[in-house]
């Protein structure tokens, strides 16, 4: 008879299982936990002391690990060599392993990785050595043994037995299913217990959320991975969405820059994202205030753009955002009377997230190239120190705009120039290949604009992602009665722009710090 080892975790389904199996004729061998299951249901099997002759020790932390298991997982069938040692030592074959391992995961998320490096021992014994080595052998053996490490393959399974199609295909899908499950297991322990920020060999653990219609264009496959923490995140990857069609991969990539933007920002404030730039972005006295601010920097790009709001959505702020063509909102919160607006219309994406954006002290991101990885610290600073440079000192109305803009400029692609009047973009230039182009875009944004706002009892300032190479900044931006910059600073024309700025009469701050963003 055929025998099968049934050996889980997350007992979902597995008196299911293990009576279909039964009915198959097959014999089943369990480990304590899972046995007493079965035989609670009145399923008829042996524990795998009985088959080892040795007791759980160490508080299960062995129970497996046996050749009395092993061996009869990894024997070969083709080989009369390994069925002679077998019989010889009086093993049995085992064809069937139902394997689902230690939730270290669901405890990880419970406990939180300590920055003493003091692991709880609640961690270490959710780490699982029998269970992997149990899948792992199984896997390798796959053409003589089924590996089955996930519940949901139940069924397809017990299907195939009884019609007898269990083919090379299916086996060899189900062992690469079974490798990959405990990598990511690996992977997640791995990143728990390092401390090291760019280890010599790093795994990154990804758990698929969602295939996506396409990826950047209609062309392209694309899916939504999480590394294991999405009920947790604070990005968007853990929104709830509450209407509309499902998001697709350009949405997630501007949801994400959107609400990392509008988290800069402490006063109520709105952020309208195109194609991964900010084309719009102002604090407010309310969430309506914000967006209108916001989306007169820019309004004609703003079509088909994202929105991403610090605090909750009201009616007054929804009935103006349901007058525009809009892809996604994303807030804290929808009050109903919102809803009951935004939810017109079909398409419109409403995401919540509860959960404010927290910068981390250390987070990494990773950039594919052909056959490589770069990995690098995630852009969370905002500067080191503000000196001012110039014979001008900025006054304290201009100081505040100056580090909105920094604040603004930080998330725009480079070249970066944002104009900032008050608390409010006026003007944005991004991703050119000269800074000064950047610059006359954001010229010609903010004249096409109309704003509500006087504007002319707020000074007009310039951000810089990084510092200028020659003065033709300085100059541009004078023409247009800019009265203070901040930029980075460290050109080995500074002086340049320096004296430009005391005879122009413009305040300049330098940050020590730059943010290109590529």
């Amino acid at each position: 008879m055929a025998t099968a080892l049934l050996s889980v975790c997350n007992k979902t389904g597995i008196v299911e299982f293990a009576r279909e199996l039964k009915s198959l004729g097959y014999n089943i061998i369990s480990s304590g936990g899972t046995a007493k299951k079965l035989k609670e249901n009145s399923i008829d099997c042996k524990e795998i002391s009985d088959v080892t002759g040795f007791p759980e020790m160490l508080d299960g932390r062995v129970k497996t690990l046996n050749p009395k298991i092993h061996g009869g997982i990894l024997a070969r069938r083709d080989i009369p060599e390994h069925i002679k040692q077998l019989k010889d030592l009086g093993i049995e074959t085992i064809d069937i392993v139902a394997v689902n391992l230690y939730p270290f995961e669901e405890t990880a998320k419970k406990i939180q990785k300590p920055e003493d490096k003091k692991i709880s021992q609640d961690i270490i014994e959710n780490i699982d050595i029998g269970g992997v080595t149990l899948i792992r052998a199984a896997a390798k053996n796959y053409k003589d043994v089924l590996i089955v490490c996930c519940p949901d393959d139940y069924s397809t399974v017990i299907n195939n037995l009884k019609s007898k199609t269990i083919d090379e295909n299916l086996k060899l899908e189900l062992a690469g299913k079974a490798f990959r499950h405990t990598a990511y297991y690996d992977g997640l322990i791995s990143n728990y217990l390092s401390y090291e920020q760019f280890p010599s060999q790093a795994g990154v653990p990804l758990k698929k959320i969602a295939s996506l219609r396409y990826g950047e264009n209609p062309h392209q496959k694309a899916a939504l991975y999480s590394f294991g923490n999405e009920e947790n995140s604070c990005g968007v990857i853990s929104a709830k969405q509450l209407h509309g069609k499902e998001l697709s991969y350009n949405n997630y990539l501007d949801l994400e820059a959107a609400w990392r933007l509008v988290h800069e920002f402490d006063k109520p404030a709105c952020a309208i994202i195109k194609h991964n730039n900010p084309c719009g972005c102002a604090e407010g006295k309310d969430a309506k205030d914000a967006y209108m601010k916001a989306l007169a920097c820019d309004p004609v790009s703003a079509f088909g753009g994202i929105i991403a709001f610090n605090l909750p959505v009201d009616k007054n702020v929804a009935e103006e955002i349901s007058k525009l063509f809009v892809e996604c909102v994303v807030a804290c919160n929808f009050t109903q009377d919102a809803l009951d607006i935004l939810t017109q219309k079909k398409n419109i994406r409403l995401l919540k997230q509860p959960n404010k954006y927290v910068k981390p002290s250390v987070s990494t991101e990773y950039r594919m190239l052909t056959d490589g990885m770069l990995v690098q610290e995630r852009d969370e600073k905002l500067l080191n120190e503000i000196k001012t440079i110039t014979k001008k000192q900025p006054t304290e109305q201009e100081t505040e705009s100056l580090l909105f803009a920094w604040k603004i400029c930080k998330h725009v692609k480079s070249n970066a120039i944002i104009l900032v009047r008050g608390t409010q973009a006026v003007g944005i230039g991004a991703g050119q290949m000269s800074r000064i182009d950047s610059l006359n875009i954001a010229i010609k944004k903010m004249k096409e604009a109309k704003f509500e706002t006087d504007q002319t009892k707020y000074p007009l300032v310039l951000a810089s992602d990084a510092f200028f190479p020659f003065p033709d900044v300085v100059e541009a931006a004078s023409k247009e009665n800019v009265t203070a910059i901040i930029q980075p600073g460290g050109s080995i024309r500074d002086d340049l722009s320096i004296d430009l700025c005391n005879k122009k009469n413009i305040a300049m701050q330098f940050t020590s710090m730059r943010h290109f963003k590529h």
